[in-house]
């Protein structure tokens, strides 16, 4: 019988901390109410353009690829 009590103690009080560490704004009990000092905002990143992912999709590439393969007499080679 003793066993089965310290069983289900054993089985609430795991329960309680896998909900406590699941709960990630609630480490003080109330609603903003923790130790832990509001996060300051993050300014928004600046939006870089994309990359191509291919080589061929790259405008940059393609101009140099054909800079390259042009004569000095402007024919392609």
């Amino acid at each position: 019988m003793v066993f089965l009590v310290v069983l289900v103690i054993a089985v609430a009080v795991v329960v309680l901390v896998m909900r406590a560490a699941a709960a990630p704004g609630r480490a003080g009990g109330g609603p903003g109410g923790g130790l832990r000092a509001p996060r300051s905002a993050r300014p928004p990143r600046p939006q870089a353009r994309p990359r191509p992912l291919a080589p061929d999709d790259d405008p940059e590439f393609l101009r140099e690829l054909d800079r390259r393969t042009r004569r000095d007499d402007g024919s392609p080679a």
